[in-house]
């Protein structure tokens, strides 16, 4: 039996603002001392209001724009609850419902037509480091990333092989770097990507009742 692979991807890009998406604090935080760009906002305490990053918005309009998306006319955000470190006040600050754009698409050199589901905004999280400390393991927690917008561009499962994910992520940068919205190094984290991936027989056209997730790839 010959099986096919069928392949989603979300993928994250950090936008090259000057300060993070809820509050002032600056988004050049690669490479400084740990903790050293947060607030209230981005630490999640009590009473702290977020403001939205107007320019953070229209890098992720343009990005859908750029990728043939519908622009929406109503768009709002959403908490996303889920409970880990690296998340200070318990949700993630995103969209569900009304995403700023979606349903556009990119052509492949193959003719393959890759399907945008959704072109989101949201924020990213702080960043856990584990080592050694004092003889003892430890997982450590830095926050100057928390706060730092974050586009998540979600496709739908279009692609048949590698060759056509690696070809549509070039692409992506590119697109993203010619609008001057994001720098998308991977190296640094700045573009990071998650395919869901599963399996058929070669000949079907229906989707397999299940996925599963690799997170995180740079």
């Amino acid at each position: 039996t010959i099986y096919q692979p069928v392949i989603g991807l979300e993928v994250h890009v950090e936008l090259s603002t000057a300060s993070k998406m809820f509050c002032r604090c600056s988004s050049d935080y690669f490479g400084q001392e740990p903790n050293t760009h947060t607030c209230p906002v981005c630490l999640g305490l009590p009473g702290a209001l977020p403001v939205p990053n107007a320019k953070a918005i229209e890098g992720c309009i343009m990005i859908g724009l750029a990728l043939n998306c519908e622009i929406a006319l109503f768009s709002q955000f959403d908490r996303k609850h889920y409970f880990y470190p690296d998340l200070p006040k318990g949700y993630q600050i995103s969209q569900y419902q009304h995403p700023f754009a979606q349903r556009g698409s990119i052509m492949l050199s193959d003719n393959k037509k890759i399907r945008i589901r959704r072109v989101h905004m949201e924020e990213d999280t702080g960043k856990l480091l584990h080592q050694d400390l004092d003889s003892r393991a430890v997982s450590l927690i830095d926050f100057n990333r928390s706060g730092i917008p974050l586009v998540e561009i979600v496709t739908e499962p279009d692609f048949e092989n590698a060759d056509q994910v690696k070809e549509y992520l070039q692409k992506l940068q590119q697109i993203i770097r010619s609008l001057n919205v994001a720098t998308a190094n991977p190296d640094k984290g700045e573009m990071r990507f998650e395919p869901n991936i599963s399996l058929r027989r070669a000949g079907e056209t229906n989707l397999p009742n299940y996925k599963v997730e690799v997170k995180n790839i740079k």
